[in-house]
C-alpha cells in the first residue's frame, strides 16, 4: 500500500499462505498477488505483493550447484545417497535454507521489503543459530576426518564396525562407508564457500536493514515465550522492531448495571437474559486477563514498541481479513 515491492516467504508446507492470498498454489517460485485483489481489501497502492513457499531441498540443491567448483563435483554431490538424506534431515537445514533464500533475494535486489514467516517462538531460535550451526558442521572434526580419509583409510571405525558395514553392504547393496567418504570429500571441497556464505547470512540477520517482529497472543504461556525470545534477541544483538500481540479480547459491555439487565430481560425473557449476562461477565473477565498480560509484556519490553490487534469477528483466511489486520496495525500507528 506504500508503493513497495514486497515478498512474503514461509516454510510452512500447509496451504495457509496460498489460501489467505487467494492463490492456487505457492511454491519455490515467487507468485504475484493480483493488484485488484489487494485493492478490494483496502490495500490499494502502487506497490506489489509476491509470495513464496520455501522448498528447503531445492534451495539446498541450488546452493550446492552455485558453490561446486565444477559440474562433475556438483553432480557427484547431488547424486550421492548420503546427500539426498542429509539435505532433508541435517539439523537446522530447513532453517538455514530459509536464511539462504532470504539472503539470495536480498542480494538480487528485486524487492524493497522481504518478510520471512518463521515457526513459533520455541522453534524460531533455530533460525538465529542456523548459519552458525552450518559453520560448526563444516569445521567439525568429523568432517575433517572424512575429508582426510579415503575409502581404505576409514579404519577409525574399528574392525567390529567394519564387519557390520560389510554385512549391511551384502544385505542392501549399499557401501555406506564409500558413500560417506565420497560425499564428505566432495562436499568438503565446497566448505570455504559455504562457510563464507553462512557468515554473510549471519551478518545480514544482525544488520540495520533487518527487523525482527515478534507475534504472540495475549495468553500467559505465549507471553512468557515471547518475552524469552525477546531476551534472546537482545542477547544476540539482533535488531528488534516491535511486539505484536494478536487476537486480544476486548470487553463486551462498556457499562453494566440494572438498566442493561432490564433491557436484556425485556428482549429475551428472564432465564435467557441471566445466561447472557453470565456470558458477558465471563467474556469481560477474559478480556481483563488479556489486558493484564499485555501490560506485563509492555513492562518486559522496557519501552520497545508493542501493538495490540483485537480479536476480529471472523477468522483471517483471505486478503480481506489481512486488510482488516493491516488496518489495526497501521491506521493507529
Amino acid at each position: 500500500a506504500r508503493g513497495q515491492r514486497t515478498i512474503v516467504l514461509t516454510i510452512d508446507p500447509a496451504r495457509r499462505l496460498a489460501e489467505s492470498l487467494g492463490l492456487p498454489d505457492v511454491g519455490n517460485e515467487a507468485i504475484r498477488v493480483p493488484s485488484e485483489r489487494l485493492a478490494a481489501a483496502g490495500l490499494a497502492g502502487d506497490g506489489e505483493l509476491w509470495a513464496m513457499t520455501l522448498d528447503a531441498k531445492l534451495t539446498f540443491d541450488e546452493l550446492i550447484a552455485s558453490n561446486a567448483p565444477d559440474a562433475a563435483t556438483r553432480d557427484a554431490v547431488l547424486a550421492n545417497p548420503i546427500y539426498r538424506q542429509l539435505s532433508g534431515a541435517l539439523a537446522g537445514s530447513q532453517e538455514y535454507m530459509a536464511m539462504e533464500k532470504l539472503y539470495e533475494l536480498h542480494a538480487e535486489g528485486g524487492y524493497d521489503a522481504l518478510v520471512l514467516d518463521t515457526p513459533p517462538a520455541r522453534n524460531a531460535l533455530d533460525f538465529l543459530d542456523a548459519p552458525g550451526r552450518l559453520s560448526r558442521f563444516i569445521d567439525s572434526r568429523s568432517l575433517q576426518v572424512f575429508r582426510s580419509s579415503g575409502r581404505a583409510g576409514l579404519g577409525f571405525f574399528g574392525r567390529g564396525a567394519g564387519a557390520v558395514m560389510a554385512v549391511l553392504e551384502r544385505a542392501t547393496g549399499v557401501d555406506l562407508l564409500r558413500d560417506l567418504a565420497e560425499f564428505f570429500n566432495a562436499f568438503g571441497g565446497m566448505a570455504d564457500g559455504f562457510r563464507d556464505r553462512a557468515r554473510a547470512v549471519e551478518a545480514l540477520l544482525a544488520s540495520e536493514v533487518t527487523t525482527f517482529l515478534l507475534v504472540t497472543s495475549p495468553r500467559a504461556a505465549a507471553i512468557a515465550d515471547a518475552a524469552y525470545f525477546h531476551g534472546k534477541l537482545d542477547e544476540a544483538g539482533m535488531p528488534f522492531g516491535a511486539m505484536i500481540v494478536n487476537r486480544v479480547r476486548e470487553p463486551v459491555a462498556a457499562a453494566r448495571g440494572e438498566a442493561l439487565a432490564a433491557e436484556l430481560e425485556g428482549l429475551l425473557g428472564a432465564p435467557l437474559a441471566r445466561k447472557v449476562l453470565r456470558d458477558v461477565d465471563d467474556r469481560d473477565s477474559l478480556a481483563a486477563r488479556d489486558a493484564a498480560n499485555v501490560e506485563r509484556m509492555r513492562a518486559e519490553l522496557g519501552g520497545a514498541p508493542l501493538l495490540a490487534v483485537p480479536e476480529l469477528p471472523g477468522d483471517v483466511h483471505d486478503v480481506g481479513g489481512l486488510g482488516a489486520v493491516a488496518a489495526e496495525l497501521f491506521d493507529r500507528s
